[in-house]
């Protein structure tokens, strides 16, 4: 169970397959677990690695403020720990937040990214969005974890076939710290990188549900602001993709690393 230390904090990878390294960043509140779908199917072609960033999982949950440039911070020290080359980053929500802001403030260190339901920016842009970020916020406070699990599992997986999804999400995320657990979701209200996206140059995928919490056309609105990026939608799915639509999703993904890497070994 390999660990590495960065910023006096110890955080916990899994290491899996050989080959071009593909890390993939979890969303908030949970933890390595959510690419049980992906690692399999991505170990067989690449090196593969998952991180608990900091505050999550079985990485360190230090009794401090978080920001998105910590654990970007903690994703560029975990690549030069390993001393590994550009890395195929995959980032879901809250991963994928985290891939932005490494992609705007280390742009050398990824060869792709793979942003999933997600966005560049937590800002609200007028009232409406203002009193949807205030109710998760008091929400996270005033209910229990086991609560905010049950919520959270309707809303993710509710379909009648999805019981097992709702049922693992409902055991692994009271097991969340609740104090790592505000102060990440501190950390992405009110952040933004979304005004440095043309710092990010490598090839970008942004893979959106068709029934995310966001809208589609917001993805295209800042895909279009990056300079090689493209969208891809993928119907009959919510926020947790790689866990309700885990065979679309490992194709999509595959495909555009096989696009990448033919690409740059092409021009090499």
């Amino acid at each position: 169970m390999p660990y590495f230390d960065n910023d006096n904090n110890q955080l916990h990878y899994e290491d899996y397959g050989h080959g071009t390294p593909v890390l993939l960043l979890h969303g908030l509140g949970s933890s390595t677990l959510d690419w049980e779908y992906q690692i399999p199917a991505l170990s067989a072609h690449y090196r593969v690695l998952a991180l608990d960033v900091r505050g999550h999982g079985r990485s360190d949950k230090p009794r401090e403020r978080y920001r998105m440039v910590d654990f970007a911070d903690d994703v560029a020290a975990l690549i030069e720990h390993l001393q590994l080359p550009p890395v195929h980053l995959v980032g879901i929500s809250m991963g994928g937040m985290i891939g932005f802001q490494l992609g705007v403030d280390q742009p050398q260190l990824l060869r792709s990214l793979t942003i999933i339901n997600s966005t560049p920016h937590v800002q609200a842009r007028n009232l409406h969005e203002h009193l949807e970020i205030a109710k998760r916020w008091l929400l996270a406070r005033l209910l229990s974890l086991e609560t905010l699990a049950k919520a959270l599992g309707k809303l993710l997986f509710p379909r009648p076939e999805q019981a097992e999804l709702r049922r693992k999400l409902e055991q692994r995320w009271p097991r969340n710290d609740k104090h790592a657990y505000l102060a990440s979701l501190d950390a992405i209200i009110g952040w933004s990188v979304r005004e440095h996206l043309q710092r990010i140059t490598c090839p970008t995928l942004v893979i959106s549900a068709d029934h995310d919490y966001t809208p589609i056309a917001d993805k295209q609105a800042y895909v279009a602001q990056l300079p090689n990026a493209r969208l891809q939608v993928i119907d009959n799915s919510r926020h947790a993709t790689p866990l309700d639509q885990p065979q679309r999703f490992n194709t999509a993904l595959l495909d555009f690393l096989a696009e990448v890497d033919g690409t740059a070994n092409k021009e090499n």
